[in-house]
């Protein structure tokens, strides 16, 4: 079978095995080491070997394309395509491995080839060859790294050393040198690569790079592994001679050097014959045992004879090398007890050595190891080769002596042939002079920081009284070692007597030995010590020639001389003036020193200081006056390195500025009269341009980076010209960097040191710059009487010209072109370490142009200046004079494709990127032009894709760049965040955008086409979603969860935001969610590992979580919608399961918890029980928040402080709002710097330091706001997902009782968390709050009555409890509090139940019921409210007057809610008591005029229409006990109604009553329905008052009666209104129920005082009233019902048509009820005791086709026979519905699906809601709306048996009143009515009311009217009007 490729795959995991335990240290790493290396032994013992070829594999492969192959993870067999098979056999063939291995890489190159785009899984396969091997090779070094010896360690586990010891000993034995020197020899970079190149295995540059790179890796690591042993261990003696036997055949590079691998080979044996160890006082003797120079004379024998006898190397240097440090060890050897047994060997040690200087040993060391590239990068080599050296000076002190001796004697040779005018002799020796050199050389570089060089100074008592030195090292003097003493010494002695010829040799020594910030101290004491003053030395006091005081003293006489030769200002055409007085020699003697110079003032401050300050010398001025002179450039380039050195002081650095701008070295001043330009524009036109070389350019550029760098004065060249920079910027701009590509070169590397020197300057410039408002203002300078322009900053001067398409930014964009091109070809050339500089400078100017551009441009618009600019991100967009394309930003996206060689450039490439993405026309463009060429188009998303790959990258490293690595690593990581924050900004832009063509969606076609895929299946390449997906995964199969949470917290949260952001984007949402679910399982994965806990990075931890939850409540949401089941239930059981179990190795649950419901683990008595998961969230969100402390100043005022702070303020990427730290700082240094006087300057230090302190206030302040609003979004977050999973996810999924419980367990807890914080006063920001509580609402709003009482009275108890104690905190707080309040009190409220018509208790069995739970809650409710007394009712009430709308509504809701259930009336007595009912009843004037502003055309603000309908719903609560009704009749309730005047506001106009503004939303309602919403709740208020104040009627009725008259033409339009719609037949219901009551003719006996008049115009009234009343009944009881109903069909929507439609059938019922109850009530009144009979209706009983009248005609009785036939069918038609429903609510699960579906759709809105709504709540829906449907009827029924009862009332009275009492004797004359028409009324009554009506009137009483009080009323009726017409028969008979 087909592995995954031996040849890679494992090895990688061998290599991540011993990363985890030796670099990283992780934990159980050990043991897996362990497993590792067992498994992995063979690779070790057979290094690089590979599987050996064999016929039979090859047959088996062969025959793989037509009988196939197993291939591991796969069923069944795999048939290969026969191009696979060829190329395995070439593969096989290629690196002479077995061609099953062969096939088996392949097959893991063609896995892997997504990673590597645009390479073939040939060539990927190479590289992963080769990779394996470097694996190996790095495992192995790291293995004997980590072992334990002589030269360092690595503070491993014991367990760990002891297991890597006996692993590498074991392989040591089994010759391991001898392989790794067979494998050094076989293995070359040329050699494989003209094999890969005959067989096509090399791709691309970057394949070649990447190829070569790996096999230079392989060979380094090999090298490296002996060199590794021999630190820690010698070598045995056979290896050893083998070792040196391998360096006798190397040869060096092409400059002489030896190249890494050989220089790490000859260090090992250098370390191998080393002891200088055992100086060091090391206590272990146990390495003196085991070494074999002391121990085994064999050993030493044999190495000796090697060395000294054996055959000539082919790099005698090498053999030199070897022979010095044997001669040395011997020498140290002999000073050992141990070395008498070896005396015939150590007496050698002479000779060896001066065999080792016959070669040219310190030549060699200089040019052969110093010059190697891999010297500097291994500290062990440097301390290696520091002990060669100090041991020669210090172990062969006389061999020291005899070469100063022979160099005298040379010294004096050479100056006799000069004296003669002869040649030197050619055989001088130079062995001291190398030996300088080589110190200097060695010393000068010191990259690891070590200051090897201080050994050379050792602090004598002198030194102890100098001003610029104390103790050494800061610790009182000491005896310096032996060593110490003698290496100092020849420091001393080799500067006496110094002849010429050693003079500069010796200065580059001092040169490097006073490199680092001690040695230059000492060097510096060195040559003050060493020097004479001027006047001895004339008395005859010789002082030495390397001091101070000869330098400088030189310096000044070489100034005089040249000064004479500096021609006159009319002499200057002369162009090269005769040079005299310093010949070559002297100018390299006069460079040395300036170089020593340079060194040691760049280390040492007291150096520069003391120089600078010193009255004889000068030497500023002197340089200065130099480079005036006629001296050669790079003398030149010299002094000026010497000045910048110099200017590192701040102090110097002011005063050189005036020095240069005075010597005028560049001409910033035009003479008049002057022909000619001078200074260095000359010398870099006319002499450095046409030598080809620019060292005085370069040294210029230099010196001005450091000037700006440590002071840039503002006055600089006043005076004399326009004062500033401006002229050096112009010289900069026009004549170096404008200039630069153009200009000839000898040395090609220097064009780019140029360009890199000049930027950097003007990045230092743009970088400290801040645009001004003054920057702006054109100001003017007086200068010679002239009034001149003032120059501007530099930094503005910059930005102008990066603002516009200038020379500057174009060559700018061309360096960044030329930069990628070059970058691309990935191959070495000169200056390419330059060229990445002046890129990288190039790029981060754009960056700052990009940061400052707007603040820059806002301050142009405000200060209307006439200068034009365009921002740079439309520059960016310009074409490109090279390619003629606009690819400026493709070219700055291309540096990320380099991300691993150049990742500070790729770093600043993100963020121009991500400041560009902020702008959304831009972005559709970006995607434009990186999509426009594939090939490209590859490239950069695999440029971005390298990016976020990068394995290097690591958070929280600190900022200093002391550590390359760490700095490099914490780039990568900052990149990766850039990259992020780009992505998500996109995202949020409309598409085509940028972050949807990186993570892999279509930007051609739609969005939501895009089928995501794993990398390079459909060939679908790696994408930043899948390299956001790795970084993810990456651990979350681990018990620990994912690694990023934990490593890189920051960028993990960033990461869970992107995924988030493509799951709420609609567009996106469905292929990832899709994708996420199918391809990666990812929601699961990571949701089993909350809560991820970070303790050092708590916000990150939060952050991540909320992005988590809140992407699960979608996937919840949408499994649901599409009914995933599955997958809805995997998440829910993950997060609701309180049983515990186990996760499987793969992180998953096993299929047969798959099947169970969560009902099976919810069980709530089972042994142990876990935390839910969700829960476990919530813990870990800490409700509690510390604040910071208030600030303690003692200098500045608080309040000021205070708000610059606030003025600091910004929101950050996050959205917090905190403060800008940087900018704080500046302002109040700012501030200091501004004091003036000798006080400020003394208290300066204690005003910097309460600076610090109000910082790092600050800082904790922005911690605090950041870790807060990273608690609200957790919180958010989880309320988001809990509401989902108790809203959105189907209920069968979690069965009632456990929903019931889940439910407590998450309300006992947000409870228990908040009351803890109230009960420690700890309160957390009201935010936090309002989400517990809110979410407690939903949590209540779910709950049922199912749960133990005393855990009701713990929520109860807890809520009310924060109403009181919030009392005067936050509104928005009791807002919410109201809300969760109001909905733990709803669940109480008992539910709907069906109307059955059954016979109903007795009064007596339902007082002696026992009382139900709903009831029971209540009453328990109830009285902990009670137990809280007043307090609890002034909050409340306060807050139901005043506050917050939102608030005022809740409360006045919670009253409502709480009055309802008090029947004791305790909370209304308080309500009247206190006043707070009169407040309410006042208020209503107030509202008037709010109400008045809604009813205008515009949609208005409906806050006071709500607030008004909360008001009255609590007043209609109120008044429905007959106290309250008294009370708000008390408070003048009506009188205020009436004094309204919004009612008199009817919309009138047709198109403002019904469409009016409508908002198109459909949410603001029209001014009619507005209108109406304000009249409505009146009215029903008024019919409570009427129907509750039964005893005091008369009062309640004569207000109510005032408020009718007052609004009668309101009325009267309501009455005569046509319109039939839901809302008028509402309005006519209450309106004919109110009239009904009160404009009765016993009204007119309340007004005791009324006049005549008004009592006419009452009466008036009352019988305009009664008319419209009954025009009422004719409209709706002919023929215009139907069509009313008609109208109804045809204007509502049919999704709402049943439901309206039922509506509007009881309005219309309770309309004609209304009428006949006021018909009754008249006829009541107008009993047969009273002195007048009423009379209604006319006496005629027929049945017109049109029963409409005219309103001026009486309606006849025929129109209430009509009502009373309609009422008796409707009722009927009634019955049967509501016994149909009946039936089918009791067998509601048996009904048809389309019949259910039917019943849902009238609650389900939108089309299709049905479809997705599950079984179960689909019958709950079905349930729910059959118990509407038979309350409906019930009520439709109640209305037609009433309609029924009056109507006959209303015929019996008339035709009583016709036909039996016709003489007219009471009151109205009936003299009208003729007696025909009488007869007519009783045939056409008779005729109407016959023997069908009479037994469906009967039957109705025998279904409706049993069950009530009014039983055989239908009947008694009946009998009479049927007695009256037989009388009346009789009587005409």
């Amino acid at each position: 079978m087909l592995e995954v490729s031996s040849l890679w795959g494992p090895l990688k995991e061998l290599w991540e095995a011993v990363e985890g335990a030796i670099w990283r240290r992780q934990p159980e790493s050990v043991y897996l080491l362990d497993l590792q290396l067992k498994k992995h032994k063979p690779s070790f013992l057979t290094l690089f070997k590979n599987p050996m070829k064999s016929a039979e594999q090859r047959e088996k492969v062969r025959k793989a394309s037509t009988e196939g192959i197993a291939v591991q993870g796969q069923q069944g067999v795999r048939l290969l395509p026969e191009q696979l098979i060829s190329e395995a056999f070439i593969l096989s063939d290629l690196f002479d491995l077995g061609e099953l291995a062969a096939l088996e890489l392949l097959l893991a190159g063609e896995h892997q080839q997504p990673h590597f785009p645009g390479l073939t899984r040939g060539l990927v396969a190479v590289l992963l060859y080769w990779d394996g091997k470097r694996c190996v090779a790095n495992s192995l070094r790291s293995l004997i790294q980590s072992r334990h010896g002589k030269t360092f360690t690595l503070d491993l586990s014991p367990e760990l050393v002891n297991l890597t010891m006996r692993f590498t000993d074991e392989l040591m034995a089994q010759g391991l040198t001898k392989q790794i020197l067979n494998l050094l020899s076989d293995i070359s970079v040329t050699r494989e690569f003209e094999r890969l190149q005959k067989e096509r295995g090399l791709g691309n540059e970057k394949h070649r790079k990447e190829v070569s790179d790996l096999i230079k890796e392989c060979r380094q690591s090999l090298a490296e592994c002996l060199f590794a042993w021999t630190c820690q261990s010698p070598l045995s003696k056979e290896d050893t001679l083998t070792l040196i036997g391998h360096l006798e055949t190397v040869t060096a590079e092409a400059d002489g050097s030896l190249d890494s691998v050989n220089l790490a080979l000859v260090m090992a044996l250098l370390y191998c014959l080393d002891v200088s160890f055992l100086e060091q006082g090391t206590e272990d003797r146990e390495g003196i045992h085991a070494l074999p120079l002391l121990t085994e004379k064999q050993y030493v024998a044999a190495v000796h004879s090697r060395l000294v006898e054996g055959q000539a190397w082919k790099l005698p240097g090498l053999q030199a090398v070897v022979q010095l440090a044997w001669a040395l060890s011997l020498r140290a050897v002999s000073q050992l007890p141990q070395g008498a047994a070896l005396v015939e060997f150590t007496e050698a040690d002479e000779a060896l050595a001066d065999q080792a200087l016959l070669g040219g040993v310190f030549l060699f060391l200089t040019e052969g190891i110093l010059g190697s590239d891999g010297f500097s990068q291994e500290e062990f080599y440097t301390r290696r080769l520091h002990s060669l050296i100090t041991d020669f000076l210090a172990l062969m002190p006389m061999k020291v002596k005899q070469l100063r001796n022979r160099a005298d004697e040379d010294a004096r040779l050479i100056h006799m042939a000069l004296q003669m005018g002869s040649e030197p002799p050619s055989s001088l020796r130079k062995d001291l002079d190398h030996l300088m050199i080589l110190i200097g050389e060695f010393y000068s570089k010191d990259p690891f920081e070590l200051e090897l060089a201080l050994e050379f100074w050792c602090p004598s008592e002198s030194l102890q009284h100098t001003s610029l030195t104390g103790s050494f090292l800061g610790v009182p003097l000491q005896r310096p070692p032996h060593k110490q003493v003698v290496l100092s010494k020849f420091v001393r002695q080799m500067g006496d007597l110094l002849p010429a010829t050693l003079y500069i040799p010796y200065l580059r020594m001092l040169k490097g030995l006073a490199n680092g910030s001690q040695c230059s101290h000492y060097c510096f004491s060195l040559l003050k010590t060493n020097g004479a003053p001027h006047e001895n030395r004339q008395a005859g006091v010789s002082g030495s020639v390397v001091s101070w005081e000869h330098f400088f003293h030189s310096l000044m006489l070489y100034h005089e001389n040249l000064r004479r030769d500096v021609p006159s200002a009319d002499s200057m055409q002369y162009r090269h003036p005769p040079i005299r007085g310093i010949t070559q020699r002297e100018l390299e003697g006069l460079t040395a020193f300036l170089q020593l110079l340079t060194t040691i003032i760049t280390w040492s401050e007291n150096a520069r200081l003391a120089l600078c300050e010193h009255p004889q010398w000068t030497p500023v001025v002197v340089m200065l006056g130099l480079l005036q002179c006629s001296v050669q450039p790079v003398l030149k380039a010299q002094i000026l390195h010497a000045l910048a050195a110099f200017g590192k002081s701040p102090e110097i650095a002011a005063s050189l500025w005036q020095s240069l701008e005075y010597t005028q070295i560049l001409q910033t001043v035009k003479v008049p009269g002057q022909r000619q330009a001078a200074g260095i524009e000359v010398e870099l036109n006319e002499i450095e341009s046409s030598c080809e070389e620019y060292p005085l350019t370069r040294a210029f550029c230099h010196l001005i980076s450091t000037l700006v760098e440590s002071a840039l004065p503002v006055n600089l060249g006043a005076g004399l010209r326009a004062p500033g920079f401006q002229p050096y910027l112009d010289f900069l701009r026009d004549s170096v960097f404008l200039a630069f590509p153009t200009r000839a070169y000898r040395r090609p590397a220097e064009k780019w040191e140029v360009a890199e020197a000049v930027l950097e300057v003007f990045h230092k410039l743009l970088r400290v710059y801040e645009p001004q408002p003054a920057d702006f203002l054109q100001e003017m300078v007086e200068l010679q009487g002239e009034q001149m322009p003032a120059h501007k900053p530099p930094g503005h001067s910059l930005m102008f010209h990066l603002l516009n398409d200038s020379p500057a930014i174009s060559l700018c964009l061309s360096l960044l072109e030329e930069g990628a091109c070059q970058l691309d070809t990935y191959a070495p050339f000169p200056g390419k370490k330059q060229l990445e500089s002046a890129v990288l400078h190039c790029l981060c100017l754009l960056e700052l142009a990009l940061q400052k551009e707007v603040t820059f441009m806002d301050l142009l618009r405000e200060s209307q200046t006439s200068l034009l600019v365009s921002p740079v991100e439309q520059l960016l967009q310009g074409v490109s004079a090279r390619s003629r394309q606009a690819d400026h930003i493709t070219n700055i996206a291309r540096y990320l494709y380099h991300s691993s060689s150049n990742p500070d450039a790729a770093f600043q490439s993100a963020k121009i990127l991500r400041r560009i993405a902020r702008y959304p026309n831009i972005q559709s463009r970006l995607v434009g032009d990186f999509t426009h060429d594939q090939a490209v188009s590859k490239k950069l998303m695999a440029g971005f894709v390298e990016c976020l790959d990068s394995e290097e990258a690591q958070e929280g490293v600190a900022a200093d760049d002391s550590d390359p690595e760490k700095r490099v690593a914490r780039i990568h990581h900052e990149t990766k965040i850039h990259i992020l924050n780009l992505l998500i900004t996109s995202l949020e832009l409309k598409g085509p955008n940028l972050g949807l063509y990186l993570l892999g969606y279509e930007v051609k076609k739609p969005v939501s086409s895009t089928n995501l895929q794993d990398p390079g299946v459909l060939g679908c390449p790696r994408s930043c979603l899948h390299a956001i997906l790795s970084l993810l995964q990456r651990g979350s199969e681990w018990r620990t969860g994912p690694v990023l949470t934990k490593q890189a917290p920051q960028l993990a949260e960033l990461c869970y935001q992107v995924i988030y952001q493509l799951c709420a984007c609609p567009d996106t949402s469905g292929p990832t969610m899709r994708y996420l679910r199918t391809s990666q399982d990812f929601l699961f994965s990571h949701l089993q590992h909350l809560p991820f806990i970070v303790p050092e990075n708590e916000i990150a931890a939060l952050s991540q979580m909320s992005w988590l939850m809140k992407t699960a409540a979608i996937e919840l949401r949408v499994t649901s919608l599409n009914r995933q089941r599955s997958h809805t239930q995997r998440l829910l059981n993950l997060l609701l399961d309180d049983q515990p179990h186990t996760l499987h190795a793969d992180g998953d649950t096993g299929m047969e918890e798959e099947s169970r419901s969560v009902s099976g683990f919810l069980h709530f008595g089972t042994v142990s029980k876990v935390r839910r998961r969700l829960l476990s969230v919530l813990d870990a969100i800490d409700f509690s928040q510390e604040a910071p402390e208030l600030l303690q100043l003692d200098f500045f005022e608080r309040a000021q402080i205070e708000q610059v702070i606030t003025n600091c303020e910004h929101v950050n990427e996050q959205g917090h709002t905190v403060c800008n730290v940087k900018l704080l700082h500046r302002v109040l240094v700012a501030e200091i710097n501004a004091l003036q006087g000798m006080a400020a300057i003394g208290q300066r230090p204690l005003l910097l330091e309460e600076v610090n302190s109000i910082l790092q206030q600050v800082v904790e302040r922005n911690r605090v706001r950041c870790s807060l609003n990273a608690k609200r979004h957790a919180l958010q977050s989880w309320r988001s997902l809990v509401e989902t999973i108790l809203t959105a996810c189907p209920s069968e999924l979690i069965p009632a009782d456990q929903r019931q419980l889940i439910i407590r367990d998450l309300l006992l807890d947000l409870h228990d968390k908040v009351g803890k914080l109230m009960r420690r006063k700890m309160l957390l920001n009201e935010e936090q709050h309002v989400i517990c509580f809110s979410l407690s609402s939903r949590c209540y709003q779910k709950m049922l009555v199912a749960l133990d009482q005393d855990f009701y009275w713990i929520l109860s108890c807890a809520q009310v409890r924060r109403v009181v104690f919030s009392g005067g905190g936050f509104q928005r707080l009791r807002a919410h509090l109201y809300g969760a309040l109001l909905y733990y009190l709803q669940i109480a409220q008992k539910p709907e139940e069906p109307e059955t018509l059954q016979t109903g208790n007795s009064m007596w069995e339902r007082l002696t019921a026992p009382e139900d739970c709903f009831s029971k809650l209540q009453r328990e409710n109830l009285a902990i409210i009670e137990s809280y007394g007043t307090a609890l009712m002034e909050v409340v009430c306060r807050d139901a007057c005043d506050g917050h709308e939102i608030g005022r509504m809740l409360a006045l809701a919670v009253l409502d809610r709480v009055l309802s259930i008090d029947r004791q009336c305790q909370w209304l007595v308080y309500l009247c008591n206190s006043g707070y009912l009169r407040v309410l009843v006042e208020s209503l004037r107030q509202d008037d005029a709010a109400l008045q502003t809604l009813l205008t055309p515009q949609p208005p603000l409906l806050k006071p229409l709500y607030i008004y309908e909360s008001k009255m719903a609590l007043l209609t609560r109120v008044a429905k006990t007959a106290q309250g009704a008294m009370e708000l009749l008390r408070c003048g309730l009506i009188g205020q109604l009436v004094e309204c005047q919004v009612f008199h506001m009817l919309p009138q106009n047709d198109a403002l009553r019904v469409f009016g503004q409508r908002d198109p939303s459909g949410f603001i309602p029209s001014p009619l329905e507005r209108y109406r919403q304000i009249l409505l709740p009146t009215l029903r208020l008024m019919q409570v008052i009427l129907t509750s104040t039964t005893t005091q009627h008369q009062q309640g009725a004569a207000q109510v009666l005032q408020w009718l008259i007052v609004h009668s033409d309101v009325i009267q339009s309501i009455l005569h209104d046509q319109d039939m719609s839901m809302g008028a037949l509402q309005e006519l219901s209450l309106l004919t129920a109110i009239i009904s009551k009160t404009a009765l003719p016993g009204a007119l006996e309340m007004g005791q005082e009324v006049n005549s008049a008004a009592l006419m115009e009452l009466q008036g009234h009352i019988g305009r009233f009664q008319r419209q009343g009954l025009s009422l009944l004719v409209r709706l009881v002919g023929t215009d019902r139907a069509r009313y109903l008609k109208q109804i069909e045809e204007t509502v929507s049919p999704g709402d048509l049943a439901e309206k439609r039922e509506e509007m059938e009881v309005a219309m019922q309770q309309i004609c009820a209304n009428i006949m109850e006021y018909c009754q009530t008249l006829l009541l009144q107008s009993s047969a005791e009273a002195q007048f009979s009423l009379c209604l209706f006319s006496p005629s009983a027929s049945e017109p086709a049109d029963v409409a009248v005219p309103s001026a005609r009486v309606p006849s009785l025929g129109l209430v026979l009509l009502l009373l036939k309609n009422s008796t069918t409707d009722f009927f038609r009634y019955h049967d519905s509501h016994r149909q429903s009946l039936n089918k609510l009791e067998r509601v699960e048996q009904l048809p699906p389309e019949e259910l579906k039917e019943l849902c759709q009238v609650l389900v809105s939108g089309s299709g809601g049905v479809e997705k709504i599950p079984s179960v709540q689909r019958n709950v829906l079905a349930k729910r709306r059959l118990v509407q449907l038979v309350n409906n009827r019930a009520k439709l029924l109640a209305l037609c048996s009433y309609i029924i009862e009056t109507c006959l009332f209303v015929i019996w009275r008339h035709l009583e009143f016709y036909l039996l009492d016709p003489s007219g004797s009471r009151g109205l004359s009936v003299s009208r009515v003729s007696q025909q028409d009488l007869e007519q009324l009783q045939s056409d009554v008779a005729n109407s009311f016959n023997e069908p009506l009479q037994r469906k009137l009967l039957e109705v009483e025998g279904l409706y009217s049993k069950t009530r009080s009014r039983h055989t009323f239908i009947q008694a009726l009946t009998r009479r009007i049927r007695v009256m017409l037989r009388i009346r028969r009789s009587k005409c008979k």
